[in-house]
Parts: C-alpha cells; structure tokens; sequence
C-alpha cells in the first residue's frame, strides 16, 4: 500500500521502517564484523593517540619548561586547547537536555552520539590543566577534602577551582544522563545477544524488563536529570570565562564573556556534532534516520549562535573604543593589526564570514558543503581562544616585557593526542554501543504519517489493516517515550 505522509509536517524518519527494521539497522555496527573504514579510522585515531601519549609523558619526566611559555605568555596552548575542548562537549547536553524539555523531537535521532561526544571533549579538555600543574600525580589537590597537610586548602575563590567543581559537576551529571538514555536499548542488544555479550549487557541494563511501571519510572527520571543538565550547560562555560572575565588584564576584563563564550560553545559544539553526523550517517547508512532536516535544524542553529558570536566581537571593539581606557584600545587594535592579526583575522572569516553561507538552503541541505563549513567554524572557534588568550598576554602594560609565542612540537603533539583520544573513544563507542537511540527512534517512526494507512501499519508495528488500540492513538504525539507503539503495555511484558 502507498505511504500517506502529512502535507504540513515533514516524517523524522524519512523511509518506511517497521520497528524490528530499526532495531536491526541501529544494532547491525555493533553485530558485524568492523568494515576496512573503521579500521583505518581506528588506526589513524590510534597513531595520534600514541603521539600524545609520547608528548604527555616526555613533558612530565622533564617539565612544563619544553612548552614554548615565557615570562608574559604564561598561558597559551595548554588553556586555549582546554577552552576548545570544554566548548566542543556544550551541544551533546543541550541537545539532549534542552531540545528534550522544549519536546523537539528532531534531536531523537543525534542525542546519543551527541551525548558521547560530550564526554569524550570533556575527558580530552580535563587533561591540559592536569598537566599544567606540572606535577599531574598532585592533581588530587585540587580537590577539597580533609587532609593531613595542615591550613593547606584550596582557594575557593580562584576561578580555576571554580571550573574543577563546574566541569566535574558537568561530566558526572552528562555521564549519567547519557548511560540512564542507554538502558533500554542495552536490554534491547541483551535480548539479541548471546554467551559472554549477553552476560556483559544482561549487567549493563540492570534488569530491565520494558513494563509500564518500568518505563514510567525511567521517564521521571530522564526527565529529572534533563532538568539538571540543563543549567549546567549555560553555568560550565560561564565559569570557564571567568577565567579571564575577572582579571584586570586588558582583552579580557569583560563583563561580555560569560555570555559570549556559552554562545561561542554551542557554535563550536554543534559544528562539532555536524562534523561526526555526517560521517556516521553515510558510514552505518543510516541516511534515513539521521536525515537532512536534522542537518539542516543543526546549521540553523549555527546560524542564531554565529550571529551572536559576530555580535560580541563587535560589541568588544566598540566598548573598547568607548571605555577611553588606551590599555584597552591598544590590545584590541594589537589583536587586528598586530603581529598575530592573521590569527584575529582567521578567527573572523570562519567564525563571522563562513557561517553566513548558511542562509543558503540549498547549502544548509548539502551534506558535503555542510561538512566543509563545520570543520572551517571548529578551525575558526580554536582561533578564537588563542586570540583572546595569546594577543591579551604577550603585549603587557610594560614595553620591555613584550614577548612572542610561539608552539613547540610537544604542545602541538599534546594537541593532536587529545584528537586522537577523541576519535578512538567515539570509534569503540559506535562499534560496541547503539549509536542512535532505538527506543527513541521508534517513537517517532510514524511522526507525520497518517494513522491507518500503509505508513502506519509498518510503523506501529501491527499487522496491514488491524487497526490501533486505543492506548496507541492517545500516545500518538506525546513527549514521552513510553507509548504503546514502543512498549508493551502490560506489566511484565517485554519492549519490542
């Protein structure tokens, strides 16, 4: 039978799919054999992780003293890295947690990849003030318990405890909220399973049996940590600009950069998740669920957080020029005609010029453009925080300390590690774990398609012509998972 599709609403999963289909799309990466692709991804992500655990460890046995560091640029390559990575892991949590309490249903199909991007980013960024510290087996430290050590305590008023409190808090939270999202689809793969895989995910989804009560109870929860998760997103960078915010350094005595920077981080996080989209739609084929519109959603939202970001470039320019503080007119005329204005410059084009691209629909449903102007904004962001950081630094308020910077190899080296440890977490995550949620995929299925024809027989999972019970249509268009055309509705039943 034709497929009746709705004129006013576009389907979330663009091909007719039965619910078994889907299960067995979303499961097959993890059933089959790895594909020559994704061992040759694994291998190039595994040679840069080897490279920065070279670095890593050549930089401890002798010191911080083999990064390109002087006495005015203190900070450089170490903070600008951990900035970048901290504003990559900002789109998985909003596009879970936000998009999830405004019932965006759009997001089903991205937030688990996007969820683990944030951990993966948070877990790179963790690594440079570690190393910072210069000696990382102290990092315990930074903590504040009760210890043996006398009057020795953290400063609870340094921004930097500041962001160990904030980025632990984010990642537990994110970590959590990402595991409890996979539980169902764990029981999912455990049913499927057999021997030493059934035993390992019979573990992992603690039980589950795919009962009301149990679906019940996971909704609340979700939906709790949802509530959690979401202010974390604006509070983490916020925090980290207060980093620069609250010195008296010019460039970066800003009250702009808390809201500045969050924007800046789901700019850079969302291109960041275009980029892996992508990639992971054509590899797994998974084109119909992870579909154009869902790219195209995405560019937008590029697009709204782009503008604000041009918007505080020029709001910092002219508050500098209307403050008549000249400390403040030099570094900001220092940042675009001075010795790194390439770099300002670059910060411009990818980060104000590029994006604008996006108004174009036909690029915003262009894969392969869309992939392009990701990684160019992703460049562009990283420049971004190397200007702020590096321009405000090497000329100071005394002539004769002015300095250049310029990367070593180890930093560079160091840098590169944590992609490579970026990508070899996400490859080992989309062979072994469901890349896209199941459960939530389904709920959506027959999202735009008319009830009773042939779309809705596939979709609901009933055979042609048997018509839905009536739990099924008061589910029909609810924010929540646990409709009866994903779950059995009685107790002790297990999920589809």
């Amino acid at each position: 039978m034709a497929e009746h599709l709705s004129s006013l609403r576009q389907p979330l999963v663009t091909e007719e799919r039965s619910l078994h289909q889907i299960t067995n799309e979303i499961c097959a990466p993890m059933e089959r054999r790895p594909t020559p692709l994704w061992w040759a991804g694994l291998a190039l992500a595994v040679s840069a992780l080897v490279l920065g655990i070279y670095c890593v460890t050549y930089q401890i046995k002798t010191g911080v003293g083999v990064w390109g560091l002087n006495k005015t640029v203190g900070w450089a390559f170490d903070i600008t890295n951990f900035v970048f990575w901290v504003g990559i892991g900002h789109a998985g949590t909003l596009i879970s947690a936000i998009l999830f309490l405004f019932r965006q249903k759009w997001r089903t199909s991205i937030n688990r990849a996007a969820e683990a991007m944030t951990l993966f980013a948070v877990m790179c960024a963790a690594l440079f003030p570690i190393i910072h510290m210069g000696r990382p087996w102290l990092g315990f430290w930074m903590l504040p318990y009760p210890n043996s050590r006398g009057t020795l305590w953290v400063n609870f008023r340094s921004p930097l405890l500041w962001d160990v409190f904030a980025i632990s808090t984010y990642f537990i939270v994110s970590a959590v909220f990402w595991y409890i999202g996979l539980i169902p689809d764990l029981a999912t793969v455990r049913d499927r399973s057999k021997g030493l895989g059934k035993k390992i995910f019979s573990l992992m989804s603690f039980g589950w049996t795919g009962s009301s009560r149990t679906w019940s109870r996971y909704e609340s929860v979700y939906g709790l940590l949802a509530g959690l998760a979401t202010p974390l997103v604006v509070s983490v960078h916020t925090i980290v600009s207060m980093d620069f915010a609250t010195s008296v350094i010019p460039g970066w005595h800003a009250t702009i950069f808390p809201p500045y920077f969050v924007a800046g981080a789901v700019f850079s996080g969302f291109a960041m998740v275009l980029t892996l989209m992508i990639v992971a739609r054509k590899v797994l084929n998974i084109q119909h669920l992870i579909t154009i519109r869902h790219l195209e959603n995405m560019t937008k939202v590029i697009l709204v957080t782009g503008g604000i970001v041009g918007l505080a470039y020029s709001t910092e320019l002219f508050v500098a020029w209307y403050s008549g503080n000249l400390y403040e007119r030099f570094a900001f005329r220092n940042r675009a005609f001075g010795p790194y204005s390439w770099a300002y410059w670059t910060m411009v084009a990818c980060n104000v010029g590029f994006p604008q691209l996006f108004w174009f629909k036909k690029i915003r449903t262009t894969p392969a453009l869309i992939f392009i102007l990701s990684i160019i904004i992703n460049i562009g962001m990283w420049f971004e925080r190397f200007v702020i950081i590096v321009t405000s630094l090497h000329r100071d308020f005394l002539p004769s300390s002015w300095a250049m910077y310029k990367p070593t190899f180890i930093e560079v080296g160091t840098f590169i590690g944590t992609f490579g440890l970026f990508f070899t977490l996400f490859l080992l995550f989309a062979k072994f774990l469901p890349a896209v949620s199941i459960g939530e995929v389904k709920s959506v299925n027959s999202f735009a398609r008319h009830r009773g024809h042939g779309g809705s027989s596939h979709s609901t999972g009933h055979a042609e012509g048997e018509e839905p019970s009536h739990e099924e249509e008061e589910g029909e268009g609810q924010p929540g998972y646990a409709t009866a055309r994903v779950k059995a509705g009685a107790e002790g039943e297990v999920a589809v």
